[in-house]
């Protein structure tokens, strides 16, 4: 195993918007790094989207033609997970936050990856303690919470499971600068911080759209110029998915309570399919996508 982040293999396990960002920042700052989908598309795909980000970066002459060459050269796909796991030093499994799913992934990275490679898993929401529990090596696992999109929004949460390492979360600390992030060290609790937070400001926002207090337009400007934030919660969740949103808090209001439970509105939204940016249209229509 190499002994600095920077040089050595990243492996991201899932080819969705998180996972192309991961992946992304990880050949940015120098590491070999392998998208695993479950297909030839989407692997396919994934890379694709990957390399559009640096084209544009090229065309607008935010990077260099070498620079971007350079990333190019150091991100590849495969569907194999087995044998792009036993060359991981890192690995970031990113598949849909479904904990059924996580847990079979987990397991999977575990049997496959060397003893000494870091298996850290990017959930906003769901128990690093249940997830290293099932995979038999809770020591191992622990949370690299990364936001979207990765490559402009620094924090990373990395969140310490009941039994994970010290040496676990260093490594993950050191992992999360090396892709120039601030990591913060947060105890395995449902939502974390920032997706706890985040989770009632956009539930109260549809509150107060389904209420008529304000348009959505009204209330994002409200929340980024009256509250510094940079996106308002209805661009922010269109970004995000309001699936993923709404699957987040039906999780937090099981755990935590009613406040969290999702708004009716928001989850007619997810009946229509009006679930973002993703599928071209959520609380704001996006014809370009």
């Amino acid at each position: 195993m190499t002994d600095t982040p920077s040089q050595g293999n990243l492996l991201v396990v899932g080819g969705g918007t998180m996972g192309q960002g991961i992946a992304q920042v990880g050949a940015e700052a120098g590491l070999t790094t392998c998208i695993v989908e479950t297909d030839d598309a989407r692997a396919a795909a994934s890379l694709q989207a990957v390399q559009r980000r640096w084209a544009r970066a090229e065309s607008k002459s935010s990077m260099t033609p070498e620079a971007a060459e350079a990333c190019r050269s150091r991100l590849s796909v495969s569907i194999d997970l087995a044998a792009a796991a036993a060359a991981a030093d890192y690995a970031v499994e990113t598949v849909v936050e479904d904990l059924r799913i996580k847990i079979e992934v987990i397991g999977s990275l575990v049997r496959h990856c060397a003893d000494s490679a870091l298996i850290g898993t990017n959930t906003s929401a769901l128990s690093i303690t249940e997830m290293a529990a099932a995979s038999g090596s809770p020591q191992r696992i622990v949370g690299l919470h990364f936001f979207n999109p990765v490559p402009r929004m620094a924090l990373v949460e990395v969140v310490r499971g009941l039994d994970t390492a010290e040496d676990v979360v260093l490594r993950a600390q050191e992992l999360a600068r090396a892709l120039g992030k601030q990591p913060v060290v947060v105890r395995d609790s449902p939502g974390f911080v920032a997706s706890r937070l985040n989770a009632l400001i956009g539930n109260e926002a549809f509150y107060i759209l389904q209420e008529g207090t304000a348009s959505a337009r009204d209330i994002d400007t409200a929340v980024r110029l009256g509250l510094n934030h940079p996106m308002g919660p209805f661009e922010l969740g269109d970004l995000v998915g309001w699936d993923v949103r709404a699957n987040v808090l039906r999780y937090l209001s099981s755990v935590l309570g009613d406040k969290y439970r999702p708004c009716p509105l928001l989850l007619e939204y997810v009946a229509a399919g009006r679930l973002g940016r993703k599928v071209g249209r959520g609380v704001y229509d996006y014809p370009d996508n």
